[in-house]
């Protein structure tokens, strides 16, 4: 089912970004073939590719038609997952940065540093743009490994990141440990600072740049892999998974529609015409559900951010429902204070 909604709003796409005359029947049917193959060009429904109401309504959240939009979306306590253009490449933007911390804190855990051992910002130096591979920086204010995590993190700092980034080896460094815990579908090709320098090259929500880029379902297996413990030390997902939940940029983001009682731990990404969330939304009954939101185009930032809260809401929602339709006798006094 992944690979049909994927499929199918790849084939969104190519319509909605022709011609007008290529909307003919004989020109839609030869897109729907190629494809979706000729299998399943009768019924052309929406409901002919997506089998439940829960992939219908988040597919029309995600639909495409103003720019690429990932989902990638898991009940970290039965392994369900749901995705939408969930294979494509999308910008990182300052999400990679959990992955910069990750790559951190695996050296704390070999004694090569500390969470004390401090380290100096890296500020940017003013530049033309494409002036150099890498931006010039200079050194700051020297802060514990710990408080660059957090504010890497929680403020989504670049000085900090690059700080770090620079710590572990650099971008190849983070490429190698993300690789060796089988996460392949991601990139980070440039620090910070020349990331941000060299932003806008090319317009996101129409060509998929591989640099600095990662699918949504790698990002959502880095996410699980996190949670559970796989990847990090108990010590180290938490200093990481803490540093997540003190989150306070993108508050129209994932946390923007969430009931009170629901906790989120995220990591925001922004760059030009490009908005994302991934995290993790915890609810009352202890349930987790691993969340990558990728937004390119529609129009505005602010119209990125709520279709981000919008998609957010519906995969909890839906699995939440998914969960009472499992445990039919658990309801709402079951919540704290409920």
């Amino acid at each position: 089912m992944r690979k049909s909604i994927a499929a199918w709003m790849t084939l969104t796409l190519a319509i909605s970004g022709a011609a007008p005359a290529l909307a003919q029947s004989q020109d839609f049917e030869a897109i729907f073939d190629r494809t979706l193959g000729t299998e399943r060009r009768a019924p052309q429904t929406f409901d002919a590719v997506y089998q439940t109401s829960f992939e219908r309504r988040i597919a029309q959240l995600a639909e495409g038609s103003r720019g690429r939009i990932g989902v990638a979306a898991m009940d970290l306590t039965t392994g369900e997952r749901i995705g939408v253009l969930d294979d494509q490449m999308f910008p990182m933007a300052s999400t990679s940065k959990v992955a910069v911390a990750a790559a951190f804190l695996e050296l704390v855990e070999q004694g090569k540093y500390t969470l004390t051992s401090e380290f100096p910002l890296l500020i940017p130096v003013g530049s033309a743009r494409f002036s150099s591979a890498a931006a010039p920086v200079r050194e700051g204010e020297y802060m514990p490994a710990h408080q660059l995590i957090e504010i890497m993190i929680a403020r989504s700092s670049n000085p900090a990141t690059d700080a770090l980034l620079r710590v572990v080896g650099g971008p190849r460094k983070v490429n190698d440990w993300m690789r060796r815990h089988g996460f392949t579908e991601f990139s980070i090709n440039r620090d910070i600072a020349t990331l941000v320098r060299d932003d806008g090259e090319f317009d996101p929500a129409s060509h998929i740049d591989k640099r600095d880029a990662a699918t949504p379902r790698e990002m959502l297996d880095f996410l699980a892999a996190l949670y559970q413990g796989k990847i990090l030390k108990p010590q180290s997902r938490q200093v990481l998974l803490d540093a997540m939940a003190k989150t306070r940029t993108g508050k129209r983001r994932i946390p923007a529609q969430m009931p009170e009682f629901v906790q989120v731990s995220h990591k925001t990404g922004s760059l030009s015409n490009t908005s994302s969330d991934i995290g993790i939304i915890e609810g009352p009954d202890g349930r987790a559900i691993a969340v990558a939101i990728y937004v390119t185009g529609q129009g505005s930032r602010a119209a990125r951010e709520d279709r981000i809260a919008a998609i957010a809401r519906a995969l909890y929602d839906g699995f939440e429902q998914k969960a009472r339709i499992a445990q039919p006798n658990w309801t709402s006094a079951d919540r704290p204070g409920g």
